[in-house]
């Protein structure tokens, strides 16, 4: 009997071992992808600073105020 109940456990512990590999390949991929997200935002959003802050600059400055667009 303790063979069999040896085999029993062995196969438990197995099937547990895989649902934790699993569990922790799905919270690996989650996180890569909230990562992605997280980068992709902050390349927005320093994209969205430096335009705006061209758009300051020649405000100030008065950059293309005075273009001749007759030739």
């Amino acid at each position: 009997m303790d063979l069999v109940a040896s085999a029993i456990n062995f196969k438990q512990a197995q099937l547990a071992s895989r649902v934790q590999y699993a569990v922790a390949a799905k919270i690996l991929n989650q996180q890569e992808q909230v990562g992605a997200s997280v980068l992709k935002l902050i390349d927005a959003a320093g994209k969205g600073a430096t335009q705006a802050g061209d758009a300051l600059v020649a405000s100030a400055t008065g950059l293309g105020g005075s273009l001749d667009t007759y030739g």
